[in-house]
């Protein structure tokens, strides 16, 4: 069965759409999935430019519509969240437990009957078949994943609020909880304070840590911090384009010596090393952005004994993390519902980039349905 759904489209030269795009039933372990919530980031927007058209989108939430042959995990009518880790479960990453690193994930796929019988794919675009960012697509009103790629939600959770658990909030909290492992009583400095910074503040007071210093250039998202849990905020002179003077000033909150942990959460490639500054000889530095451009380090940042990491995703592994999260939530503990900002419709999708590239978001969330 061909069902047909609006999407946003990007052209791979900066530029997107809304168009009507096919949709195939699932077949093998595929799932089709009614979307009724899609987070957006700065990665979104960045897509745009990927030098092909996609189907733009990856933190999504929705129902089941209809599952292939091999679905075992979850049943039309169940309330699902995606992520945009897609193990295959059989690569050697997936088998030392390390989903994230996965390097044999491959999209959703279907093989149509025609007259020649060749391979078409699940998703296509005036006749064409078209790529899913991220393998998912949830700027559209169905999404046709793997089943890798569902995770279904046992709490009450709106799907606003779940949908961003599919990468922003992951991210930040995973890249606190599970990849640096903040210490109780321990300091911790987060560079930035939108969707990821924010969640790297609350995975920080989950874990414990004692002082948390926000740092950001505008005093709305510093406001924001103090509420997921920053301890203290420094609003950075624009001036202080490489962060010296902020530096300085949470090395002397910190004793002297600097943070025990420190995040860059802000996507400006000149502040990549930026957390190095911030942190104590022995500390950790993560840039947890993605970071792609080139940039330059002197080399004593990293003295004496400093560590630096990338993390991807937050070390996410769904099975085990999504449904912490959502504890969390559901104890009052972690806060979702406060990270959205606004809501927008499809067709308002350029309104909803202007406000995330100007930082008027936390985070903004595209529902669909009534």
């Amino acid at each position: 069965m061909i069902r047909t759904t609006r999407a946003a489209i990007a052209s791979g030269q900066g530029q997107f759409a809304i168009e009507s795009i096919e949709v195939a039933s699932p077949q093998g372990d595929e799932v089709l999935v009614e979307i009724r919530a899609s987070g957006l980031c700065h990665t979104d927007h960045a897509s745009l430019g990927w030098k092909r058209p996609l189907v733009m989108g990856h933190e999504g939430a929705g129902v089941v519509l209809e599952v292939g042959p091999e679905v075992t995990g979850v049943s039309p009518g169940d309330r699902v969240v995606l992520n945009w880790v897609i193990p295959c479960g059989t690569c050697s990453a997936c088998h030392r437990g390390a989903a994230v690193h996965c390097h044999s994930s491959r999209p959703a796929h279907v093989m149509e009957p025609s007259a020649a019988h060749a391979h078409a794919a699940g998703t296509q675009l005036r006749g064409v078949p078209v790529d899913r960012s991220f393998n998912l697509g949830t700027l559209c009103g169905l999404a046709l994943v793997r089943q890798a790629a569902v995770t279904r939600l046992e709490t009450q959770v709106s799907f606003e609020s779940a949908c961003i658990v599919g990468c922003g909030v992951m991210t930040g909290f995973g890249s606190a909880v599970t990849v640096a492992r903040v210490a109780p009583g321990s300091s911790v400095a987060v560079i930035g304070c939108g969707g990821v910074g924010l969640n790297v503040i609350q995975g920080a007071r989950i874990a414990g840590a004692s002082r948390i210093i926000a740092l950001d250039l505008q005093a709305a998202p510093l406001d924001r911090a103090r509420r997921f849990g920053a301890t203290e905020v420094i609003q950075v002179d624009p001036a202080d384009r490489e962060l010296d003077a902020a530096a300085a000033e949470v090395r002397r909150r910190c004793g002297g010596a600097g943070a025990d942990y420190a995040f860059e959460a802000t996507s400006v490639p000149r502040l990549a090393f930026a957390p190095l500054k911030l942190i104590r000889d022995g500390g950790m530095a993560l840039q947890v952005s993605g970071i792609n451009d080139p940039v330059t380090v002197p080399m004593p940042l990293f003295m004496w004994d400093k560590t630096y990491v990338t993390p991807l995703y937050g070390g996410c592994l769904p099975s085990r993390d999504f449904p912490r999260i959502f504890e969390l939530h559901a104890s009052g503990q972690l806060l979702l519902d406060e990270l959205v900002t606004r809501t927008y419709r499809l067709e308002q999708l350029a309104d909803a980039f202007e406000d995330l590239l100007a930082g008027r978001l936390a985070k903004g969330v595209i529902t669909f349905g009534d």
